[in-house]
């Protein structure tokens, strides 16, 4: 049978028994539960500051196609132009880690889920740091601004402060 199981050997069930139950869990851990649709894409581009109006249709135009190459080029993603899986990926993961450290530094009531999605909320959020920081309100989270904001959520968050030289 399957991993030992029908034999007497505990110990050889036991072990195939958490091994299965371990990649199951990386599986499913692994996978983002749904793709962006073409609006809340561009919603997060335009969010990290690419130029791109915020629709529903293909993300085939050419406003759409050089956002994402600028995307995919300041992150090293491989330049093709198309919104496919490693770059959505790589965005949500932006868009994650902006709302962790926007719950950190802002303090948003209630705080804001961590999903990967640039919604209004984050785009307040965003306003309220900016306001914070006392830099103009766009409510646009470009990279100088991420970078601003996860070096306030370290000091934000116990023992994750870097030291003083």
């Amino acid at each position: 049978m399957w991993c030992g199981i029908g034999k007497s050997n505990i110990v050889i069930a036991a072990t195939c028994l958490i091994t299965a139950s371990l990649v199951i869990s990386d599986a499913a851990l692994g996978v983002r539960v749904r793709n962006y649709t073409p609006q809340q894409f561009r919603s997060v581009l335009r969010g990290l500051g690419y130029n791109v109006k915020v629709t529903n249709t293909p993300l085939t135009d050419a406003e759409t196609t050089k956002a994402i190459r600028e995307f995919q080029q300041g992150y090293k993603l491989g330049v093709d132009g198309i919104a496919g899986r490693k770059t959505q990926d790589f965005a949500a993961s932006i868009i994650q880690i902006l709302q962790a450290n926007l719950n950190a530094v802002a303090k948003p009531k209630p705080p804001l889920p961590r999903d990967q999605f640039y919604s209004p909320r984050v785009e307040a959020a965003v306003k309220q740091a900016q306001e914070q920081f006392q830099l103009q309100e766009t409510g646009i989270a470009d990279l100088a601004f991420r970078q601003r904001l996860n070096e306030e959520a370290k000091k934000a968050i116990p023992g994750q402060a870097t030291p003083e030289p």
